[in-house]
Order: structure tokens, then sequence, then C-alpha cells
């Protein structure tokens, strides 16, 4: 009887104290409070206390790794005798990106569950009060630190815990929905600049891999704004991680483990990777999956096909026009000399091959080291620009007649034209690389954007089957006698051709000359027209010696012309001395030529047109990427689309590349591309940015800013 007296005793303590009293603290940007599972407690038992945080709409806090900036919710407790409390267990996180950052948190809602251990002492009938000092980092464009003191009060009782009306249902989801181990076998290994993180398990068959995304515990290990490529495999996936720049993993150097969740979008497994060989089955087989994060995940077979197929397409890019006329001109030259024309297009590609895997290996370099660089990035050096704008003068005025070099056409701009012109073959594959950089074709880019996340072998393999599909089409020729022989015989008819096909290259000239204005400013375009006319005064001194010299005359001109070519070396030396690093930057952008008004690009405005609630439509460009230009003045300027931009009240974003800049590369990184173009327009309503083909029509554009309207 007297049990059953203290137990009835217990419940009213139970009911008086029911529900249990929580006070919530509005902090300034949310509203914090402590809820319990349970509705009692029972002595030598463990429950959970989730502090919960009402977020304001667009503000957000943080995870217990906060990414590129942030700092996670703090929690220090104040608890009753014998009372302990264990660690936060964290829900996974969302993707925050801001600017060219990546940060992980929470916005809306979020429970932050602690186990609290409640003490075989703790006496049923009494009630506790627990109190917890949180900290919180709360930021939208800005961030603020905001804390509050938070208690509740429990109830102890005998007997099973019972749930809370209210939170136990939502309190027990969060932790069913939290991230555990799996029994998933991981390993990672440096891959280049990369880490490749391999995990393989049960847990991961015949599962949809599209948004994995890696969540590491650790901040300061891999650079969290680049994407996460994703290979699937038999029996799980490899993610290829960028590691943060300048970070030492050198041999006998690095983690020994990387720790972390991996997110499959609706489910989540705490992982731990050894250092050491990657796991059998977690990449090489299967279909690839989609890269998280905005990267594009093809694998190997597929992302060199891609490859494969844009070199193809790269040859009906104008940019490649006046070198593949060259070419043309050597192969009409060579028709009706089957072996010679053989030999031509095996030098013509062994060109393309090898200038694609140096400017490839320079590439991946420079990124290695830390640099936002890109394909076509050796047109961001205004020195590099100058050159080619002579050295592509120099050509045409070969063409021209002005002077000659050696025999054949394709000797032109090297003196190595002998040995039956393979040397000027080997030269104009070059050649035709360096100027058809600018350009990305379509496939091209998301191969590029892949490639430029994976390992250096990975990478020069894509980059080669680039260069394979871009020789490709000149190489066979070169191999089918049917084709050849349908080509008119040598006659005075090529003389005339050959003058012709010098028209292309001093327009290719003169564009160079325009993009060094851009970059440089008009000091720099002075430099480059002097040393201009300096070298077409020493190429005509020297067709004037080498026509004195044929007509057997003494080729004192030769004198001038070596004279000349030394001013004009001075001059360009001068010219790059003059310009620094500095002027360049310092150098006024453009003015505006196209109909529809836009902003220059910044991450802080692409976030401000964005909060506005209207369309975005952000335009990645540069002065040397001749389909954007292209593109401007066939879609961009047209009335059409500026009418769509005055009915739908889009906000159109220019960002630049034609200098380097770190956030434009950070950004077309997270969109896995390696180079311009980008059209990305985003919806009034909020959303990913959709990506617009890299040919762009009237059409095309007003039909894109209708829809972002309404989505």
């Amino acid at each position: 009887m007297t049990r059953f007296f203290a137990r009835v005793a217990a419940a009213l303590a139970v009911l008086a104290a029911f529900p249990a009293m929580a006070q919530p603290v509005d902090t300034g940007h949310l509203v914090a409070e402590l809820v319990a599972r349970d509705a009692t407690v029972t002595p030598g038992a463990t429950t959970y206390v989730a502090v919960r945080q009402k977020i304001d709409k667009g503000w957000h806090t943080y995870w217990r790794n906060s990414g590129d900036s942030g700092e996670a919710t703090k929690v220090v407790w104040t608890l009753p005798a014998g009372w302990t409390a264990g660690d936060i267990v964290w829900p996974t996180p969302q993707r925050q990106p801001t600017g060219p950052l990546m940060n992980y948190g929470y916005h809306d809602e979020v429970l932050l569950p602690v186990p609290i251990t409640v003490p075989a002492s703790a006496r049923p009938g009494e009630t506790v009060t627990l109190k917890a000092a949180a900290a919180f980092l709360v930021c939208e464009e800005i961030c603020v630190p905001e804390d509050a003191v938070l208690t509740l009060t429990l109830p102890v009782a005998d007997g099973l815990a019972q749930p809370d009306a209210k939170w136990g249902a939502a309190i027990a989801k969060t932790l069913a929905e939290a991230p555990a181990p799996a029994g998933l076998d991981a390993a990672f290994a440096k891959q280049g600049g990369n880490v490749a993180l391999a995990i393989t398990g049960a847990a991961l068959k015949d599962v949809d891999l599209a948004q994995a995304y890696f969540f590491p515990f650790d901040s300061t290990v891999i650079d969290h704004a680049k994407p996460q490529a994703i290979e699937r495999g038999p029996d799980g996936l490899t993610l290829t991680l960028t590691l943060t720049p300048g970070y030492a993993f050198q041999e006998g150097a690095g983690p020994k483990a990387m720790t972390g969740v991996l997110s499959l979008g609706g489910k989540a497994y705490e992982i731990s990777a050894q250092a050491g060989a990657l796991p059998a089955g977690a990449s090489g087989l299967g279909a690839p999956a989609k890269a998280s994060g905005g990267g594009v995940a093809l694998g190997l077979p597929l992302a060199a096909a891609f490859a494969f197929l844009g070199g193809l397409i790269l040859n009906l890019m104008p940019c490649v026009f006046p070198i593949l006329a060259m070419k043309a001109t050597s192969l009409a030259g060579h028709a009706h000399d089957r072996r010679a024309a053989q030999s031509q297009g095996l030098a013509f590609l062994a060109g393309v091959l090898a200038t694609f895997l140096a400017l490839a290996g320079v590439l991946i370099a420079l990124r290695a080291g830390g640099e936002a660089v890109g394909w076509g990035f050796q047109l961001q050096s205004p020195p590099v620009v100058a050159g080619l704008a002579l050295l592509m003068l120099a050509v045409a005025l070969n063409l021209s007649g002005v002077f000659e070099v050696g025999t054949s056409l394709q000797g032109a701009g090297s003196s190595l034209a002998g040995r039956g012109g393979l040397a000027g073959a080997f030269f104009t594959g070059a050649l035709a690389v360096v100027v058809a950089a600018p350009c990305t074709a379509p496939f091209m880019a998301p191969a590029l954007g892949w490639a430029l996340t994976q390992s250096a072998p990975a990478a020069l393999t894509v980059f080669l089957a680039l260069g394979l599909g871009f020789a490709a089409p000149f190489a066979l020729a070169a191999f089918l006698p049917g084709l050849l022989t349908r080509l008119p015989k040598p006659g005075p008819w090529m003389d005339g051709f050959k003058k012709l096909m010098a028209f292309p290259m001093y327009g290719t000239a003169a564009w160079l000359a325009w993009v060094l204005a851009v970059q440089a400013g008009d000091m720099a375009l002075a430099g480059v027209l002097a040393g201009a006319v300096l070298l077409a005064l020493a190429a005509w001194l020297a067709g004037a010696a080498q026509r004195r010299l044929a007509a057997g005359g003494r080729p004192i001109g030769l004198v001038g012309a070596s004279a000349a070519l030394g001013l004009a070396a001075v001059c360009a030396a001068l010219w790059q001395n003059g310009v620094s690093e500095e002027m360049t930057k310092a150098a006024p952008d453009a003015p505006a030529q196209a109909s529809v008004p836009y902003e220059t690009y910044s991450p802080e405005k692409l976030a401000a047109a964005r909060a506005a609630g209207k369309p975005v439509f952000v335009n990645f460009t540069a002065a040397w990427c001749v389909t954007c230009q292209v593109n401007e003045k066939v879609a961009l300027t047209s009335q059409g689309v500026a009418d769509a931009f005055k009915a739908t009240g889009a906000i159109y974003l220019k960002a630049d590349w034609t200098r380097k800049d770190a956030e434009i590369a950070a950004e077309l990184a997270k969109h896995g591309r390696a180079g311009v173009p980008l059209y990305l327009v985003y919806g009034a309503k909020g959303g990913d940015g959709v990506i617009l083909p890299q040919i762009l029509t009237e059409g095309l554009v007003v039909r894109a800013l209708k829809d972002a309207q309404n989505r």
C-alpha cells in the first residue's frame, strides 16, 4: 500500500509539472529554446534535449564545420549535480554558397539534440531545471553574433519515459535522420592537387548517387567551394575533392584520416576514411553520376568522348578559321603527292597534340599552385597577346608575299621549314591550338570542367582526346586519296589563293590588338602598333634582300632588316616592362556597347539582385573569346532581347574575364566550367541558375528570360 501511494504522489507531481516548461528567447534574428524528447525522465536513463532554432527568413546559422567562413553554434550546460550532457547530434547541413565561398549550416528551423544522462540518484517526484548558454552566429549578407541563456524544467518519474506531446516526434525524427556510421569502407589518396575519396558498402548499392556530397569535419583540408566530381562504381563511388591551396600533403605529411558526413540527398552517413589504397569497386564501372555543387562528374571515358566531340566542333569556331585556311592551302599544294600529304597530316597532328598537352600541363600546374586560371589562360596575359598579334602579322605578311620563309606555306613563322616542310606543319598545328584557346565549343565545357577537378593523368587524357578531335579532320583528309584527287593540281592559282588567305591572318592580328587594348589600355595598344610597323618594315627589307639575292645581287638589305627586327624586339621589351600587373588591373573597363544596360558582376551584386525577387541574367565573357563576341552581336544586343529584359524586369550582370579575376574563376569552377562563355539565368523565385547553351540565339534568350520570370 505504501508503494502504491508513492507512485500516486509521483504521478501527481508529473501532472503538476506537465508539460516541461521552456523559456523561448528572441536573440534578434532567431528564436531559441530548449525542448525535450520525453515528457518525464527516468533515474539512470538517457534522454535528449534539443536546442531549437527558429531562424528568420533569409538568415542562417552554421554546422559543426562552418565551411569557408562562419562559426558553429556553441552550447555550455549548467546542470544539477550528477547530471551530464554529451555532444550535439548534428543534423546533415545544407550547402550555403556565398560568392566564391561555400559554407555549411541551417536555415528556417533546426533542432540540435544533446544526450542528457540522468543520475541513478535522481528522485522520482522532483523537478529539475536544465540551463544552457548558447552562442549563435546568424548571417544573411551580414553576420551577427547572438546568444541566449535557455532553461527547461523536467519532472523525474519512475517507469518508462513517455514522449513529449509537442516535440517528442520531431526530436526522434531528427535523431533517426542524423548521420551515423553504416559499415562503409572508405579510403583516400592524393592525386595531384586533389584527393580521391573512395567509399564502398552495402548501403550504397542500388542507390541514386547523383546528389552525393562529402561534408568534412576538418575545415582545413579541402577547398569547400570547388565542385566534388562523382564517379560511380559497382560497389560505391569515388569523390574527387580539391585540396585547399597551399595545403601541405607531401610524403609523410597530411592527415592520416578524413572524417565527415556523406550525404546522398535523403540519407546521410558518418564515414572515417584512412589514407591508403582505394577500395575496389568504388569507381571505373557503372553509369557516372552528376556532380554536386554545380560540377560535372562524367567519368573518364565519357569526359574523353565529350572532349573528342568538342575538338571536332572546335574546327567550326571562327577563331580557328585563319589557321585552318593556312592548312587548307598547304593541303591543296600537296594534294597530288600522297606521301607528302600524309607526312604533312601527321606533322600537323603532332603539333596539335604536343601543344594541347603542353598547355594542359601548364594549366594544371598553375591551378595546383593556387592560380585562378582556366582554359584560354594564356590570352589573359597582355605580353602573350601582344606577341601573338605580331606573330599573326608576320604570318600574314609572309602569305602576302612580302617575304618568304622556305618554300612551303607551312614554314610561315618558322625557320625550320626545311625537311619537306614537316617542321612548318608542326608549327601550324601548334599555332592553331594557341589561337583556338579562346573558343569553347559545345561538349568541351563539361569535359574540361571535369578534367580540371581530376588527377593530372586523367586531365591530360581528356586534353589528349580534345587534341585528337581537333586535328582529326585535316589528319584524316591527308589519308583519303579520293578527297585529295578532287582538288585541282598545283599551279599559278595557288599564289593567288595563298595571298587571299593572308587577310584572315590580318584580321586575327587586328582582333588580338583590340583584345590587348581592352586588357591593358591605350598605351599598350600604341606599343604593339609601333612594334607592328617595325615588324612590317623588317619583313619588307627581308623580302627585298631575298629578291636581290635571287637576282644574283648582294643582299645588302639584310643588314637593314636585321636592324629593324632588333628595334622591334626592343620596342616589345620596353612595352612589356612598361605594362605592370598593377596597370593591367587598373586598366579601365571597356565601355558598354550593348543595347541592354548591365552592371559589372560581383558575388555581392548577384546576391543583391537575387534578393530583389527579379530574374537575373549573368554573362561570363571575355574580349578574347570569339564565341562570346559572336553571341554578343547576334543575340545579346538585339532589340528583341532588350525588350525582353525590359518586360521581365531582369537584371543583367556581365562577368568580364578578359583579365584574371579569382572571383569569376571560382564561379566558373562552381558550375563545372574551365572557361567562357557561360550564361546563367536565375529565376525570380530563387533556386539554382539555369545554364544556357554556349551558342545563343535571340529566341533562346527571350524564352529563358520569360521562363525565369515565373520560376
